[in-house]
């Protein structure tokens, strides 16, 4: 079941969901997360016909903080080898030897030790974020414009030193998160021991589809990933194998510190999902989309 919050000719707000193999409107006068944390199924609901050509797709919320965390170890691990072949071309030979002789990552590939402690995460810029359809505008300081595909979560409660079952009880549902990143400018941030800053917080951008908790949060290892730019896929993967789950890393993030509702929590890029590792970057003109199995689309496009 999937939702998404559109917006009528004269400006209303209106909830639309996919119920038999197209969208309808749904008859309510519930706000948005009011609606959804009811947990009704389609046969409870009324519905009207959706005129896709009349309705505006709009943000689902406005989060009031945004993690990202970094829950799949493989995206480190191949990210930092993508940031050797394309910064560091010298020291490639000898990454690729290493690899070669040992069959196993060159050790400066893994995260640091922490990594494996506690989930890691950066904070970012929770007032720029853009949805499906919207336009990215290339910041002027890069040249290297990526992608990453993510899964999201957001909360409806407040969470403090939460347990698993809390946060279980506090995630509203998921949506579809691309962690936009200027590469060039992402390495000279992170070498400087601090960051990243300029690099991310220009925009993200999550999808106008939404995705219910008891939907999916027994799905989240298991949900197949593509992403397609300029109508050519250029990457599948999926959400197997995180090294922490969902709920670990918001119970972390919760350690000692008070999260509110609404708060905005990204997995960190799936496996192979992003320019770094797959090799394709983004250019001024390019449309790039993003899917998740149980999600939706988010199709933004780049202009300079």
């Amino acid at each position: 079941m999937i939702f998404k919050k559109v917006q009528s000719p004269n400006g209303n707000e209106c909830i639309a969901t996919y119920a038999n193999d197209q969208w309808k409107l749904v008859v309510t006068d519930l706000d948005f997360f009011t609606f959804i944390l009811e947990k009704r199924e389609l046969e409870a609901m009324q519905f009207m016909n959706y005129d896709s050509e009349n309705y505006q797709d709009v943000i689902p919320f406005q989060p009031t903080a945004f993690r990202d965390f970094m829950l799949f170890e493989k995206h480190f691990i191949d990210a930092s080898r993508g940031f050797v072949k394309k910064y560091m071309p010298r020291a490639l030979p000898i990454v690729k030897a290493y690899e070669t002789l040992f069959n196993k990552p060159f050790p400066k590939l893994r995260p640091k030790k922490r990594y494996y402690q506690h989930p890691i995460y950066y904070i970012g810029n929770h007032l720029n974020f853009f949805t499906h359809g919207d336009s990215i505008k290339i910041p002027s300081y890069t040249a290297e414009l990526d992608y990453e595909l993510e899964i999201a979560a957001v909360i409806s409660k407040p969470l403090k030193n939460a347990s698993i079952k809390q946060v279980e009880d506090a995630i509203a549902g998921f949506v579809i998160l691309n962690d936009f990143s200027a590469r060039d400018v992402q390495m000279s941030e992170m070498e400087s021991g601090f960051g990243p800053v300029k690099s991310k917080n220009f925009g993200n951008a999550i999808s106008a589809t939404f995705t219910p908790k008891h939907v999916l949060i027994e799905k989240l290892d298991t949900l197949n990933t593509k992403v397609i730019v300029n109508d050519k896929t250029v990457a599948i993967g999926s959400t197997k194998n995180m090294y922490y789950s969902m709920q670990e890393a918001i119970a972390y993030a919760s350690w000692e510190e008070q999260l509110h509702p609404y708060e905005l929590f990204g997995s960190g890029t799936i496996p192979s999902c992003t320019g770094i590792e797959n090799g394709v970057m983004l250019n001024a003109g390019d449309v790039i989309t993003l899917e998740i199995e149980g999600i939706g689309q988010l199709t933004n496009n780049v202009i300079s």
